[in-house]
């Protein structure tokens, strides 16, 4: 077998070098080696793919290629053993049909107004003249919307602990020390001082505030609630059979991270590029003002030039860097290449949305582009794609654009610095290195345009 070409240096320094500047990195090997490249992991080819047809094939090709939930067990740390990542075949189809209710139709309509007043809520609190940072402000606001889509709790001591406690998971682990320690124990548990040793407390703690709120919600069951909590209490597997308190606790998880984690760090993008670029601003104020003064939150994630710059934001500095790994069960050919089993498959997103071809200048931040012309889900891709598809892809598009829309119309922000935001590599996810530095300039009066305002001292 001839594998596709690829760098020859080691793994875990390909790794150092990604962690690094991991845009910086893909670019530079998808410029020498193309849009199909192996990365050897011991003796494991693991091949990424960034050409639409390729990424077809990956997708649709269920034959010879399977999305096992094995390969994802790097997650179960955090996520559960019964994750819907963890899970295979007619397990997982069912389990994902349970979980995406509450992303989908009536229940997404409802929610709409409670985004629009949490994002209201919490940005009030901002002290006007004085810098904020955005990112961990608005991942507030989407961990807020996303415990309470996902587990129905909207106030009290268990809530506010489960909110402190996914804060906690998303941080732990970013910082430079944290980084530094966990390459000096690995994954060694030395008590809760040691890397490993607080990401496990962690984990216990969370998991311990779920079981009890899974099993107080079955001791007091209330089809009334609308939450996927309540769905996945009520529901039955494959089988017929009800749930174990433990699935559904693990189910729980991901839905959760997806919504805090994800939609948090697309949204602190977005505010970066709509201030970092006054006709974007602009553009998007005179479509937000155009509903009038308190629209209708399904009116807003109508209006198509919000769609095109969320999707820009989505392509440039996608939130999920890579799909989830495929594995070749039997031999099959992707783009020339014949592959064995037991090699690794993963589509890269980003690299995809860099591709000249597809997105003339790449670089530029170009919301038009989204307006001009429709892309396939093998060319614009952020949350996936087949049978591992993000299942709150659409609920986080639908929170971007509420979130955006309250905050534009309603508040005067500015970028702190106009020098350019750095991606930094968290794990999963690439989140703005600085947080996106802001200056709330108060509130904007509702006109044809936004008011021009005085810049208080930094």
């Amino acid at each position: 077998m001839k594998l596709p070409p690829g760098p020859k240096r080691p793994f875990w320094l390909l790794n150092l070098q990604f962690e690094a500047d991991p845009f910086g990195y893909m670019d530079a090997i998808s410029k020498r080696y193309g849009d199909i490249v192996t990365v050897m992991s011991g003796s494991t080819p693991i091949v990424y793919v960034s050409n639409p047809l390729g990424i077809k094939e990956i997708f649709t090709n269920t034959k010879e290629i399977a999305a096992r939930g094995e390969l994802n067990q790097n997650f179960a740390l955090m996520t559960g053993n019964q994750g819907v990542l963890q899970l295979n075949g007619l397990v997982h189809k069912n389990r994902r049909k349970l979980l995406m209710q509450g992303f989908h139709g009536v229940r997404m309509q409802a929610c709409g107004q409670r985004i629009c007043e949490l994002t209201e809520k919490i940005m009030s609190q901002q002290v006007v003249g004085k810098s904020f940072v955005a990112y961990p402000t608005i991942e507030d606001i989407t961990l807020r919307v996303g415990v309470e889509v996902v587990m129905g709790l909207y106030e009290g001591e268990r809530y506010d602990k489960i909110k402190h406690l996914f804060v906690s998971v998303l941080r732990h682990g970013q910082s430079p020390i944290d980084k530094i320690l966990s390459n000096i124990f690995r994954q060694r548990d030395l008590g809760r001082w040691s890397p490993q040793g607080y990401r496990l407390h962690l984990r216990r703690e969370l998991f311990q505030l779920l079981s009890a709120e899974v099993e107080e919600r079955r001791k007091q069951p209330d089809s009334s609630r609308s939450d996927i909590l309540s769905d996945l209490i009520f529901a039955c597997d494959e089988t017929g059979q009800p749930l174990s308190d433990e699935e559904v606790r693990d189910l729980l998880l991901s839905p959760i991270f997806a919504a805090g984690d994800a939609s948090g760090t697309a949204l602190a993008w977005s505010l970066y590029w709509i201030h970092r670029l006054p006709s974007v601003r602009l553009r998007l104020l005179e479509e937000l003002d155009s509903l009038g003064e308190n629209p209708d939150p399904m009116s807003i994630v109508a209006l198509p030039y919000l769609n095109a710059v969320c999707n820009e934001v989505l392509r440039i500095y996608p939130t999920q860097l890579f799909t989830f790994p495929r594995l070749v069960e039997s031999t099959v050919e992707i783009m020339g290449y014949e592959l064995s089993p037991g090699t690794v498959l993963i589509g890269n997103i980003y690299s995809t949305h860099q591709r000249e071809d597809l997105y003339p200048h790449p670089k530029e931040f170009n919301p038009e582009r989204f307006l001009e012309k429709q892309f396939s889900p093998y060319e614009f891709f952020p949350f996936g794609g087949g049978s591992r598809v993000c299942i709150g892809g659409a609920f986080a598009l639908f929170e971007m654009k509420l979130v955006l829309a309250t905050i534009l119309s309603r508040y005067q922000l500015e970028l702190v610095s106009q020098r350019p935001e750095r991606p930094k590599f968290g794990g999963l996810i690439c989140y703005p290195a600085s947080g996106v530095k802001m200056v709330m300039h108060g509130r904007r009066q509702h006109q044809g345009q936004s008011q021009p305002f005085v810049v208080s001292s930094i």
